[in-house]
């Protein structure tokens, strides 16, 4: 079983109820099928039972009537066979329930793998006390078999793990445990309430016994599974894996070829930041710079973000070796006549860009995919002089490359789908989790969030305090503020890719002077210890009181004064819905296929928080009409920032969400049964059209979840 069904356990308890019944039957072993226990609870399950799809099971009926009264409390043995993975819901039919784990390995331990999610590997869960052997895969079966012998015969111990304590601290030492993990959560994550509850189901169970916190663990899982917190991690868990299916794209039956080499240009902290992540799934790359210093330093980034993962113990020197033996630095483009892919990683300069694309035209063979990491730059525009248009393709990972899990793969209206599905297949082997997106100015991240710190600086100029800003963002769930980002990408990134949004979307920019003048006066951000914040020597931050001087001065360039009505409003009020903003126009305008994507591209690309959903997840949380009347009243008292888009105003005037998905209906009943045009409209879709004329396979728009 690879996942946990509630149809696999009524199964799995009917099995046992034959095995207990029959004679020839002294022990039973629960295994996986095809080298596979199981890598958690169906997650559509939750899902179902939320929107009334899946019948939910009887309160206690798996935790207590199959778990523990059926299989922990069977007359006959039973031994648990784990060949792969047994996470969540696995790793409970292993133990035969929940409130076992702190029995097992202990309470400290326990806390850490609930809380943080962090599975152990066989070795350590044999040393922990969670498993009692560890055998080679082909020994597994028999192996389990002779152990439930064994204990049937009274040669191994018969131990029912729910009622075990020698590893439960006393009770006073386990509160104090229970306590600090409590402080721990709520400074880690002050948002979420389910790992509280976790920890108050675990204490339950150590001061009134297991049975007791089974039924609150029943109680307590009610709740949290219909709350806002539950759906939207389910939507994002969905979401993320539907990132890599594009209609028009992945359903044409293409097979990615194979990329053995690929070739970085540059070896900055972009560039070597790529160059380690193909490193790491066993990419042969080339790395190319235009002169020897600067390769040896583009050389020497990879070897410390590789060297970080031995300090680390997450590889061995030898494995180092290894690794770094298939990389190659070179100077010049003769070693790229046999690469697989090309990505470029240098400065954000145009014409520097088209000549590279022009050299890779002359020295890749025609199989190369061309790809570019440029954050903002028209890929249209980067090929301009090149005859491989086809080829070109956006390769936008995000910094530090080697960690942060997001690439945007950006095609233009020339890219080959075979390109596409090419690069897809690398970001998924180079464990990305990858998005479509089209072709424009910041494409889908950096476009929807350009107004997050233009926002932040309208305010700023009209009297909101910038730390408060940053607080008021940062509780919100966001990583940090849009002030404390600025100075951690640098005030030189910032400017260069807010001009290209001046440039291009001058009707809805904010133009502020602020960061150009403190970039005057050689604040610079982080790099430079000074920017909106202060720096010390281990880069922490601290409110800098001279910021006032410099906000008076960009204020009186902008020609605005401090706003009472601005200032007292929260932060978020105002640059929560801006954001929204220009993510309904990149979802109309086709740059993001779906608007999961969007949600996607937030959490990874910007830290959004999960637990909310991703952006237009969220968005319809407060719903269209909101989102709609708080911008409208901000263009009308401020202008073209703040001005609903057209798409926007639309799914408000029609109270309807944000988030429309495309879906198969394959139910020509369904269809039957109603006048369609009328349905549609009734629902606000009025763009619609049959890709064919059979009901089975019409691709139609439809409003809310997909279900």
């Amino acid at each position: 079983m690879s996942c946990v069904f509630l149809a696999v356990l009524q199964s799995l308890k009917e099995s046992f109820d034959e095995a207990l019944q029959r004679d020839d039957v002294k022990a039973i072993v629960v295994a996986g099928a095809n080298g596979k226990f199981s890598g958690g609870f169906d997650i559509s399950a939750f899902g179902g039972i939320q929107q009334g799809a899946v019948q939910q099971p009887k309160s206690g009926y798996i935790s207590v009537e199959v778990l523990t009264d059926t299989i922990e409390a069977a007359r006959k043995p039973s031994v648990a066979a784990i060949d792969g993975l047994a996470l969540g819901g696995g790793l409970e039919v292993a133990m035969v329930g929940t409130q076992r784990l702190p029995r097992l390995v202990g309470l400290a331990k326990s806390l850490e793998m609930m809380l943080t999610s962090k599975p152990v590997k066989g070795e350590e869960a044999l040393g922990l006390g969670l498993v009692d052997a560890v055998v080679s895969s082909h020994e597994l079966v028999n192996a389990a078999r002779q152990w439930a012998l064994d204990i049937l015969a009274r040669r191994k111990p018969w131990v029912a793990t729910l009622y075990k304590t020698d590893k439960i601290e006393p009770l006073g030492e386990a509160r104090q445990i229970l306590n600090f993990a409590r402080a721990q959560t709520r400074k880690r994550a002050p948002n979420l309430k389910h790992p509280l509850v976790c920890i108050d189901v675990i204490e339950e169970g150590i001061v009134n016994g297991p049975k007791p916190a089974l039924y609150k663990e029943v109680e307590a899982f009610q709740g949290l599974l219909k709350s806002d917190t539950s759906k939207s991690l389910i939507h994002i868990f969905f979401a993320q894996r539907g990132t890599s299916k594009v209609p028009g794209i992945t359903d044409r039956g293409l097979v990615p070829r194979k990329v053995k080499k690929v070739a970085i240009l540059g070896g900055g902290l972009m560039g070597s930041g790529i160059a380690t992540a193909l490193l790491l799934s066993n990419y042969t790359v080339i790395l190319k710079e235009v002169n020897e210093k600067f390769l040896e330093a583009g050389i020497g980034r990879v070897k410390a973000n590789l060297g970080s993962r031995v300090k680390k113990g997450q590889m061995t020197r030898e494995k180092f070796e290894k690794t770094m033996s298939l990389l190659r630095g070179v100077l010049d483009f003769e070693s790229f006549r046999d690469v697989d892919m090309v990505i470029e990683a240098v400065i954000e300069n145009v014409s520097l860009k088209q000549q590279i694309f022009a050299d890779l035209e002359k020295y890749c063979p025609p199989h190369c995919i061309l790809a570019s990491n440029t954050s903002t730059v028209d890929l249209n525009l980067i090929g301009k002089r090149t005859k491989s248009q086809d080829r070109i393709i956006g390769a936008h990972f995000f910094s530090p490359a080697h960690i942060m899990p997001l690439l945007e793969i950006v095609r233009t209206e020339h890219t080959s789908p075979q390109i596409i599905v090419d690069l897809l297949d690398v970001g998924k082997k180079i464990k990305k989790t990858p998005i479509i997106v089209g072709n424009c100015t910041g494409f889908a991240v950096n476009r929807i969030f350009f107004p997050y710190t233009q926002a932040g600086l309208f305010l700023v100029e009209r009297g909101t305090d910038v730390y408060r800003i940053d607080r008021a963002i940062t509780k919100f769930g966001m990583p940090m503020g849009p002030f404390r980002l600025a100075d951690l990408v640098g005030f030189g990134v910032a400017i260069a890719t807010g001009s290209q949004f001046i440039e291009n979307f001058p009707e809805r920019t904010y133009k502020s002077m602020l960061i150009p003048i403190m970039q005057e006066d050689k604040r610079a951000g982080e790099s430079t210890r000074k920017g909106f914040y202060l720096y010390d020597n281990k880069h922490k931050a601290s409110p800098d009181p001279e910021l006032k001087m410099y906000i008076e001065k960009a204020r009186s360039i902008s020609g605005v004064a401090v706003d009472p009505k601005v200032s007292l409003h929260g932060s978020q009020n105002q640059i929560g819905p801006a954001v929204v903003n220009e993510a309904c126009r990149v979802f109309a305008e086709g740059i993001a296929v779906k608007a999961s994507d969007i949600d996607i591209a937030a959490v990874m690309g910007m830290g959004f928080p999960p637990y909310r959903g991703g952006l237009m997840f969220w968005a319809d949380s407060l719903g269209s009409k909101y989102i709609y009347s708080r911008l409208e009243e901000w263009s009308n008292l401020y202008g073209g920032f703040f001005k609903p888009c057209a798409f926007l105003a639309e799914r408000a005037a029609k109270g309807a969400p944000l988030r429309i998905v495309m879906v198969y209906l394959g139910m020509a009943r369904i269809l039957e049964s109603v006048q369609f045009p009328t349905l549609l409209d009734s629902i606000g879709v009025h763009h619609w059209r049959w890709e064919n004329q059979d009901y089975k396979t019409a691709l139609i728009p439809v409003l809310g979840d997909g279900h």
